[in-house]
């Protein structure tokens, strides 16, 4: 469907090398994007590549720290440099460290605000120039459940994931002018790297599902078609908005 359709278009994924950015990343060069994707771990990125190209699209990666500015700075330069342009953006590095709000220590903090926050900040910050003198452009930040609710043992990666439902708020009423559209996917549970030692617990996992009114945590293919709706012309009157992928965990 041409609403749908991403052909012509230049994305640029952080986190792209693994879990939902990768995902995300494959959804986009699957609706026709051509992609780039970013993370601190090159060969995870090599392989989400030769993916997207089987896909015809063209693909980009490279191993950037998000939360250096010249090196963000530099890799989008160089994508427009290739490409002419950003039309898509979207900010999924992410991490967690798990311990209760008292044993949070100033690094755990530091690394998790750096990752799931700072790295969505610098990120835009290096594309909105491009996207503002194109007068378009999608940016899709990755929320969480926590962006409304909280967990035990989860201070930082909640008060990061609140940021950054907020800080997509704030871009939102900020670039709508210059024709950009600021949204976020909140996901609910899915398993991944990040979230492995959860899905290890069998009675946690059960808890959930019976938590979840379609009774199921998430597949990571459960994500793409928000994705791919955020990206393209089909939410050209959308944005400052949470889209939650949660099974219907939120509603219940």
């Amino acid at each position: 469907m041409r609403l749908f359709n991403l052909i012509g278009k230049t994305a640029l994924v952080t986190g792209g090398g693994r879990g939902i950015g990768k995902t995300i990343a494959l959804a986009l060069a699957e609706a026709g994007a051509n992609v780039a994707v970013i993370s601190r771990t090159e060969s995870e990125l090599k392989e989400t590549a030769e993916t997207i190209r089987n896909f015809s699209g063209n693909a980009y990666y490279a191993a950037v720290d998000a939360r250096n500015s010249e090196e963000i700075r530099s890799y989008v330069k160089e994508i427009v440099h290739h490409e002419g342009k950003i039309d898509i953006l979207v900010n999924a590095a992410g991490t967690n460290v798990r311990s209760s709000f008292l044993e949070v220590t100033e690094e755990d903090w530091d690394f998790v605000m750096d990752i799931n926050l700072k790295t969505a900040l610098l990120t835009t910050q290096a594309v909105i120039p491009y996207m503002k003198e194109q007068k378009y452009g999608k940016i899709i930040n990755i929320a969480s459940l926590t962006s409304e609710i909280a967990f035990p043992n989860m201070s930082a990666y909640a008060a990061s994931k609140g940021g950054i439902s907020q800080l997509t708020k704030a871009m939102a009423v900020e670039f709508a002018e210059d024709g950009i559209l600021v949204n976020a996917i909140g996901p609910g549970y899915f398993k991944t790297e990040m979230t492995k030692v959860i899905f290890e617990d069998e009675k946690k996992v059960e808890w959930m599902k019976s938590r979840i009114p379609l009774k199921r945590t998430g597949e990571l293919e459960d994500l793409k078609g928000a994705a791919i709706f955020l990206a393209s012309s089909a939410s050209d009157y959308i944005t400052g908005q949470t889209i939650y992928v949660d099974g219907g965990w939120l509603i219940s």
